[in-house]
């Protein structure tokens, strides 16, 4: 087994000087309308890339239209042990990876073949629990990103269901579309378009780092006891591409083992929920406000 990465992504943000902002005892339960299970189609083609908006292609490609839920990561690990595709060893779910070519740079961490962490589930802040033998969310997240997951937790899942994990070019033009745009819904943010630090949604909880995801579709333009969203979805109808939680891609680079993030989260300020902002980390990391989605080619 390998060692766990225990530095956080970036600077843990602080609870004092939150104003007003109300804390939730409990998780308010939602229902967005928006399908965790549905994909969208991006066909081929130019797009600008990047902060500076240079040309740059992708072929034809389908994306999950919101982040994996918990519901139906807990369903994984069920049918993935039950298959014999992963294991549980001391509460830690663990698969295998073929590894990455190690070319002997300093910087770089040998990614070897082997058996690797998917997920802990003795953390505190896991919302995938064991309960009388079979793997469920825990109650009130079922519709919440999964998160506490490596990438190798996330790759793993993307391959089970016959996909993959995005390209930081795939993702980048799903959440952009064809402009310039620097965010998923337009040219300005505010606190009705996605989670961000301080975002006052019915999930704020600044005394808590791990407890305050939305659920996925959140931001779709409904109401929710008195709180107004405002419809953020992408040009291609994408959910959460900015905000709740940072995305992990599939590029496995030359020369390096770091893996790398998209889309911000609930804990970073609205400036890192543009589209070209990037964030990394070794792929054994795991974090309350980090998650994923697959992409998978078109036949």
């Amino acid at each position: 087994m390998k060692t766990r990465l225990a530095t956080l992504l970036g600077v843990a943000l602080l609870a004092s000087g939150c104003g007003n902002v109300a804390l939730q005892a409990e998780v308010p339960s939602f229902d967005t309308g928006i399908d965790p299970a549905g994909w969208v189609s991006v066909p081929a083609g130019e797009f600008l890339a990047g902060q500076f908006a240079e040309p740059a292609e992708t072929p034809a490609y389908d994306i999950m239209v919101t982040t994996v839920t918990v519901s139906q990561y807990a369903e994984f690990v069920n049918e993935a042990l039950a298959s014999g595709d992963i294991t549980v060893v001391d509460d830690e779910l663990v698969g295998f990876y073929p590894g990455d070519e190690f070319r002997g740079y300093n910087h770089e961490e040998p990614i070897e073949a082997g058996e690797w962490l998917l997920a802990p589930l003795d953390d505190p802040s896991q919302r995938v629990r064991l309960v009388d033998g079979r793997y469920q969310a825990q109650p009130g997240y079922e519709n919440h990103p999964m998160t506490m997951v490596t990438w190798f937790g996330a790759l793993a899942y993307c391959q089970y269901h016959d996909a993959r994990l995005p390209s930081e070019l795939e993702w980048e033009k799903a959440a952009r579309g064809a402009d310039d745009r620097p965010y998923p819904w337009g040219e300005t943010i505010t606190r009705q378009n996605a989670n961000f630090y301080s975002s006052r949604d019915p999930f704020e909880d600044m005394s808590s780092y791990g407890s305050r995801t939305t659920p996925v579709g959140f931001y779709n333009g409904e109401q929710y006891d008195g709180y107004q969203t405002l419809d953020s979805a992408s040009p291609y109808g994408l959910y959460d591409m900015a905000g709740n939680v940072w995305q992990w891609t599939g590029d496995v680079y030359p020369n390096m083992h770091y893996r790398f993030m998209r889309g911000g989260s609930k804990d970073t300020y609205d400036m890192d929920l543009r589209i070209w902002v990037r964030n990394n980390a070794t792929p054994t990391y795991f974090s309350p406000g980090v998650g994923f989605r697959c992409s998978r080619d078109q036949a």
